[in-house]
């Protein structure tokens, strides 16, 4: 079993900036993979980036590409999203997924994070 803890999410205006963390538990991180994911409201849960169990390239969907960053810091057990010139329609719960050995990109994630919430206003 992985269990996640999210934190960072919160209200902050159209263009501003807010980091998320993921600080995981329970399996070797080093063997994890590790996602974002979002869901709006009246909308299904979206991928937005995934960093494989090797750390060494971060995947992002289009909609957040140049605006979002992912990192990992393995001897911390915790992943980031930093989420910058944020827009009204990043508004959603962004939860926090992994998995052991899985391409998040093309697979669900077995353990998932409570989820927080990030609201953008405009």
């Amino acid at each position: 079993q992985v269990q996640l803890v999210e934190s960072g999410g919160g209200l902050v205006q159209a263009g501003g900036s807010l980091r998320l963390s993921c600080v995981a538990s329970g399996r070797t991180f080093s063997r994890l993979s590790m996602g974002w994911f979002r869901q709006a409201p009246g909308k299904e849960r979206e991928f937005v980036v995934a960093i494989d169990w090797v750390g060494g390239s971060a995947y992002y969907a289009d909609s957040v590409k140049g605006r979002f960053t992912m990192s990992r810091d393995n001897a911390k057990n915790t992943v980031y999203l930093q989420m910058n010139s944020l827009k009204p329609e990043d508004t959603a719960v962004y939860y926090c997924a992994a998995d052991v050995y899985v391409d998040l990109r093309r697979n669900p994630p077995a353990y998932w994070g409570q989820g927080t919430q990030v609201t953008v206003s405009s």
